[in-house]
């Protein structure tokens, strides 16, 4: 499917038909393809979540984005392939064929793998939906936006300069709390207390919740559902 035919609001039910279409007669496939060469599965939307690799960052708040991805996989039992500085795997999400991309390159170059990504699939930076934790915001709260800076986070702001737009769609999630520690580079690497996690879990659901929403409905539409409501499991 050509970004012509992608609509930019979200995956509509035809292109839901098409896609499914798509899969069972091999098409969508590059013309230019040798007989027998490996095509990769096609990708309409890219899910960005952000975080460090290894088990020494597995439970830290910085990581909250890679939790998200974790949790949107694991509904589908989808399996991660790690290769070229990224854990990767394709899921279907609201109709559309979705690439989930966790970075391994650390938080601070967590853009480096994504020219590339929409390279070969043939997508824009409009296509990609960044999830990452956000300190500004209470533990529970998310916010969507489709463009901005990048408010302080070194990896947004990778990825923006990789892709030279601040026309980037974002899902921040909320870590902070009442009352925070001066050391905010240790707050941020510390792991997640386990009297939290009920809210940690919650958050997780919504925020999985607004990416179907986005890809689905649109980011407008998504706004104004999410933006500003506290932590609750959502019902869509």
């Amino acid at each position: 499917m050509t970004g012509e035919e992608r609509l930019t609001a979200g995956c509509s039910p035809l292109a839901a038909i098409w896609n499914r279409i798509a899969r069972a007669f091999g098409l969508g496939r590059k013309s230019g393809s040798k007989s027998g060469s490996v095509e990769p599965p096609p990708v309409d939307r890219i899910i960005v979540g952000l975080g460090n690799p290894g088990a020494k960052y597995a439970r830290t708040r910085h990581n909250a984005g890679f939790f998200v991805l974790d949790a949107l996989a694991g509904e589908v039992s989808a399996d991660w392939v790690a290769a070229g500085g990224a854990r990767t795997c394709h899921v279907e999400i609201a109709g559309c064929r979705t690439l989930l991309v966790e970075p391994l390159t650390y938080m601070n170059r967590s853009g480096e793998v994504l020219p590339a990504l929409l390279d070969r699939f043939g997508l824009e930076a409009r296509d990609i939906v960044v999830i990452f934790d956000d300190l500004s915001l209470p533990l529970g709260r998310i916010r969507v936006r489709e463009r901005g800076s990048a408010g302080g986070h070194h990896g947004l702001e990778s990825i923006m300069s990789a892709l030279d737009t601040d026309e980037v769609i974002r899902v921040r999630l909320g870590i902070g709390e009442e009352h925070m520690p001066k050391d905010k580079a240790g707050y941020v690497l510390s792991d997640f207390p386990e009297e939290k996690q009920a809210e940690l879990d919650d958050m997780i659901a919504k925020a999985g919740a607004a990416v179907r929403g986005i890809l689905k409905d649109g980011v407008a539409q998504t706004m104004a559902i999410f933006n500003g409501s506290v932590c609750s499991r959502p019902g869509v």
